[in-house]
Formats: C-alpha cells, structure tokens, sequence
C-alpha cells in the first residue's frame, strides 16, 4: 500500500497517510476541517522481499540436470562425441 501525502489549503497542516490504492482520498483536514490537497511527492519505492524477483533467482544452475531423459542412446555404447557440448 502506498503512502499518500496531503496538505490543508486553509491551515497549511501536512500529513501522510498509508492508503489503499482503491480507497477514497481525504477531502477534509483533521486539524480545521476544511480542505484538503493530496501532494504529488517521489511516490513510493516498491520493495521486493524474498526469493523470486531477481534475475538470478531465474537462472539455471550449472550442473543442474534437465527434465527428462537426457541420455544420448549412443553414450551407453561408449560413444563420447557429445559429451563435450555445454
């Protein structure tokens, strides 16, 4: 959820508020009660925690066998003509 900020056009009272996207904006100051005007400020830096958001996270290991029968037929009969291939 992001954090909206507001200033009273009367007053001159600034507050931040932590809101939902969906949720409606203040329109009244809690100091005076008249109105308000939501700021536009830097905006809200996302913050990705936790496995899964990085590039690395998505690489595939080295050494890591692939799903499935990787065996080439011919490996089992001593040929060694791909074993070389990454």
């Amino acid at each position: 959820m992001p954090n909206y900020d507001y200033e009273c056009i009367a007053c001159g009272n600034a507050f931040e508020a932590f809101q939902k996207i969906t949720d409606k904006h203040f329109s009244d100051c809690p100091k005076c009660g008249k109105g308000l005007r939501r700021l536009i400020g830097s905006g809200s830096g996302v913050i990705f925690k936790g496995p899964g958001f990085y590039a690395t996270d998505y690489r595939k290991k080295a050494g890591t066998p692939k799903e499935g029968n990787n065996t080439c037929p011919e490996a089992k009969k001593g040929c060694t003509g791909c074993s070389n291939q990454p």
